[in-house]
């Protein structure tokens, strides 16, 4: 048997990463390229993918970073077609851009449902298109979708992102029904609120927390790294027989 190590190793593997700005897509570039991961950073902020390439940099790694808006099948597409051109082989994408409109299901417009699933579901499909021959040509590949507990498990104001998450799960198991025999490995990780900065300014106020955090046994809201070290486990060999799994990443909320 390997050290395990090598197990859980990145080391000549090359990751596509959306939403590499900031936030939890910026954890799992580092986490990624401190596991030996050259990286692929993505996202509508240029400025914000230079600090990602930095940080990316002090491990040592390669960085390539592509502005984009993934709420455009034009951009999605080309970001697909650079980042092969970019490296020849993309062994490992993570999904892990989304946005929400958080507002009463009465309240969601047709424009907001639509926007939400052209980032939240089609985006990461398009991407898996893409990407997807050259991982079936080498008999080797990794998809991982970032997903939500509001996926299996929805709360209040989050219709549109509910039902995108939902989507996203429900499209993580059918490409697992169709990629693993070429020895891909496609799975969703679905947390609950993680404290990255956009997750402080938005649950920092008690009385908003305090509901949401009464429900969690664990008694607190997720870390980016938790976050980001599950993704990692799903990209590296260690995985390689976890296939259309949700990863629940939410302090027993779902056992209450």
């Amino acid at each position: 048997m390997e050290d395990w190590t090598k197990r859980f190793s990145l080391e000549g593997r090359t990751a596509l990463v959306t939403g590499a700005s900031k936030g939890l897509g910026a954890e799992i570039c580092r986490v990624f390229a401190n596991a030996g991961a050259d990286i692929i950073a993505t996202a509508r902020d240029a400025d914000g993918l230079k600090d990602t390439a930095e940080a990316v940099a002090g491990y040592g790694r390669k960085c390539v970073t592509l502005a984009g808006e993934l709420a455009k099948v034009d951009d999605v597409r080309r970001i697909g077609r650079e980042a092969l051109e970019a490296v020849g082989t993309v062994d490992i994408l993570v999904n892990n851009a989304g946005m929400s409109h958080v507002e009463p299901a009465l309240e969601t417009t047709v424009e907001h449902w639509d926007h939400t699933f052209a980032v939240n579901t089609r985006a990461p499909f398009l991407l898996a298109q893409a990407l997807a021959p050259q991982m079936i040509a080498q008999k080797w590949g990794k998809i991982i979708n970032v997903s939500s507990q509001t996926g299996p498990l929805a709360i209040d104001d989050h219709a549109a992102y509910a039902a995108s998450k939902g989507a996203l799960n429900a499209l993580t198991k059918s490409l697992t029904c169709e990629w693993a025999k070429h020895n891909i490995q496609v799975n969703a990780i679905c947390p609950t609120v993680v404290m990255t900065p956009m997750g402080i300014r938005v649950w920092s106020e008690e009385e908003k927390a305090a509901p949401m955090l009464a429900h969690i046994p664990a008694g607190r809201f997720g870390q980016p790294v938790e976050i980001a070290d599950m993704a990692l486990y799903l990209a590296s060999p260690a995985s390689g027989f976890v296939n259309g799994a949700l990863m629940m990443i939410e302090g027993g909320y779902s056992s209450v």
